[in-house]
């Protein structure tokens, strides 16, 4: 009789990959916490969590500020003011780089280490402070 080779321990199961999304989508929803009381919040459920202005402030509708997405194959971080300006953009060091996807998004698979959430939180706050600068809040 054959044996599979390999230990089954080495890889994950669905059960660790769950609890690694759990922990990566309330980690990085701690950065817009602070937040939360001047934007309009349109969705908060265990997989997705959606930010908005309260203003009407683009086209006569509300403008998008960020969102944590847990997905199939990672959890998602949007920060739409990293669309918008270059230089908050610029602001990202070369380890968040590497979780980078397009101009404003970040994928996880697990909780973001200290440093990196840190540089989360400070990027948030900076795309705040710029919506509070151009009215749009």
């Amino acid at each position: 009789m054959k044996t599979k080779s390999g230990s089954s321990a080495a890889a994950p199961t669905v059960a660790d990959r769950a609890d690694n999304f759990a922990a990566a989508f309330f980690a990085l929803k701690r950065a817009f916490l602070p937040h939360e009381k001047y934007l309009h919040i349109t969705a908060d459920t265990r997989g997705r969590y959606y930010l908005e202005t309260r203003s009407h402030s683009y086209n006569g509708r509300p403008l998008f500020f960020g969102a944590v997405i847990s997905g199939r194959v990672h959890v998602s971080f949007h920060l739409m003011p990293l669309y918008w300006d270059a230089s908050l953009r610029n602001r990202v060091s070369a380890k968040l780089k590497k979780h980078m996807e397009g101009k404003s998004s970040f994928n996880f698979t697990e909780a973001p280490d200290p440093a990196l959430l840190r540089e989360l939180i400070k990027l948030t706050a900076a795309g705040f402070a710029l919506y509070k600068r151009k009215n749009l809040l």
